[in-house]
């Protein structure tokens, strides 16, 4: 058996355990002889991860539930093997029901034909659904579940003490998750999802992908601002709400302007 190496008092990030990046971040959140996971990552990482809870004395029929973020594929592609192995429940909140539960690809980013991406994406049942102010215990703990859309529609976030297990909403670096509209992007939401995270009093933000850092009110203005600026860039689509460059361009076509 291998030393646990705590995070936090009763968090394991599993990347860390094992001491090499197999792929999104993997947290045990454990107390007692209970024990879940928040994601899992993708299909052929499954058994990796299984190993180093093994090797760290976690029985693998304790595991209370797997918990899906969000439907994306990085985090979620192995949920059916996982699930399986450990012969456990599925969590998520209901806007993910229905990819996960129909293997959609295109919606959880398994399939982008023009960059060559073709992934599978197993289905799986989802027996527990959850939604904002929920609680998830874990023996003795509690998790505040927090739904915190933005990256996707479904995007959870869980609070536990001064700790904030924070999904894809921010990284140590300012950086945001992905914004695309084929799986429910939306500007404005993410906006306040990163005001709640910001207005809070969390110490602590666990993501879903790079290190765990502490909050920085001072980063997280800043990519809030630039969130506000996307809202009016066509870079973004039909995430963008606005073009002004176009409110401009018909203004000069009636006044008649020529270019300068």
């Amino acid at each position: 058996m291998q030393p646990r190496k705590e995070i936090f008092p009763n968090v394991i990030e599993l990347n860390y355990q094992a001491g090499e990046l197999l792929g999104c971040n993997v947290y045990l959140v454990y107390e007692g002889n209970e024990w879940i996971l928040i994601d899992i990552g993708f299909d052929e990482t499954v058994e990796d991860y299984i190993d180093v809870i093994r090797n760290i004395d976690f029985p693998l029929a304790n595991c209370k539930t797997l918990i899906a973020t969000h439907a994306d594929v990085d985090h979620i592609q192995g949920l059916a093997k996982a699930k399986q192995i450990l012969g456990t429940t599925v969590t998520s909140h209901p806007l993910a029901v229905k990819a996960l539960e129909s293997g959609d690809k295109l919606q959880t980013f398994a399939e982008i034909a023009l960059q060559d991406i073709h992934l599978d994406m197993p289905p799986v049942k989802i027996e527990h659904q959850i939604v904002d102010g929920d609680t998830l215990t874990v023996g003795k703990l509690e998790l505040e579940v927090w739904h915190t859309p933005g990256h996707t529609n479904s995007q959870l976030s869980f609070r536990m003490g001064d700790l904030l297990f924070s999904g894809d909403n921010i990284y140590r670096d300012g950086c945001v998750g992905a914004i695309d509209a084929h799986h429910g992007s939306d500007i404005p939401d993410f906006i306040k999802s990163l005001e709640r995270i910001r207005q809070s009093d969390v110490k602590w933000l666990l993501p879903s992908h790079g290190p765990i850092f502490r909050k920085d009110d001072a980063m997280l203005d800043k990519t809030i601002a630039r969130l506000n600026g996307y809202l009016h860039m066509a870079d973004f689509g039909t995430c963008a709400i606005d073009w002004p460059l176009m409110d401009e361009w018909e203004d000069e076509i009636v006044k008649g302007v020529l270019p300068k």
